[in-house]
């Protein structure tokens, strides 16, 4: 069997069918929708295959427009708008059952040197080995590790551990400052193709950004009171990376407001540069 690391390689890899057309997998799972990390990582494959391995892709804009079916395959469509001297853009259209569930546009930059060079620090760099990953710290506050946890432990593709230990009550969250902060990598090697390794990150970026908007409200393990899902997301990608080494997330939501939150995250490296950027709003209902 593959571990979970292989199976994303392999989620990534589209099926060509047709000039600027690809298809996806998208697993059959219990989940409601389709996780919107695997579309968005899959659009940027589609993206990327039609463009120069020279440019990387430098910026992503992205909308989340019909929840997606587990178990359909998703078929993207590539626009090709732009082919400069300096940069490359594309659009991809993501299609299931006939109807759009997702539109992307990408840009790519062929790298050059910079007149300057600046960047805000990390917060807080901590030794993510020292740190227990998600399985273990939720397994240690409850004495065992619940099934549903479990299995989604074992089809997990990446380590996570957060810096500050996890609350666990309303008591722990009252008052809490709507901040978050993760380490992370693959569980397993990605390959060479550095392609993969961004939009792997990709994929994770949407895995516990929203989180940070919750932190004030409920504890983020256990049952729930809000439904939410992704509306939009938006990457900067300012350096180089191998999403199979440590990378910390950083994040903080500004506002949450009229049933929608905004989060932002900062994704440094071990020695604290800075590697890429990301913004998203999600939409929160009662349950």
């Amino acid at each position: 069997m593959t571990n979970p690391a292989e199976r994303l390689v392999d989620l990534l890899d589209l099926e060509r069918i047709e000039v600027n057309i690809f298809r996806g997998r998208s697993p059959e799972e219990s989940l409601q929708r389709v996780f919107g990390g695997q579309v968005a990582g899959q659009a940027l494959v589609a993206a990327g295959r039609t463009v120069d391995d020279e440019r990387p892709v430098h910026s992503l804009h992205a909308y989340f427009l019909r929840p997606g079916r587990p178990g359909v395959p998703i078929v993207y469509q590539v626009e090709r708008v732009r082919d400069g001297r300096s940069f490359t853009t594309r659009r991809v259209t993501a299609v299931q059952e006939g109807r759009t569930i997702f539109n992307l546009t990408a840009s790519f930059h062929l790298p050059e040197e910079g007149a300057f060079e600046h960047q805000l620090p990390p917060r807080h760099l901590t030794d993510p080995e020292s740190l227990p990953n998600l399985a273990d710290e939720v397994r240690d506050h409850l004495g065992v590790l619940p099934e549903a946890l479990e299995r989604m432990a074992r089809r997990q593709p990446f380590d996570i551990r957060y810096v500050d230990r996890l609350r666990w009550t309303k008591d722990e969250v009252r008052g809490a400052d709507p901040r978050s902060a993760v380490w992370m990598r693959a569980v397993g090697p990605l390959g060479d193709d550095s392609l993969v390794h961004t939009c792997a990150l990709t994929y994770a970026s949407d895995m516990t950004l929203l989180d940070a908007v919750r932190i004030p409200v409920e504890p983020l393990w256990g049952p729930r009171g809000f439904d939410m899902a992704s509306l939009d997301h938006a990457m900067w990608f300012h350096r180089p990376f191998r999403a199979d080494e440590w990378f910390l997330y950083d994040q903080e939501s500004p506002i949450a407001t009229g049933g929608r939150g905004l989060a932002r995250g900062r994704i440094y490296d071990l020695e604290g540069r800075l590697l890429v950027s990301v913004v998203q709003e999600g939409l929160f209902r009662k349950l």
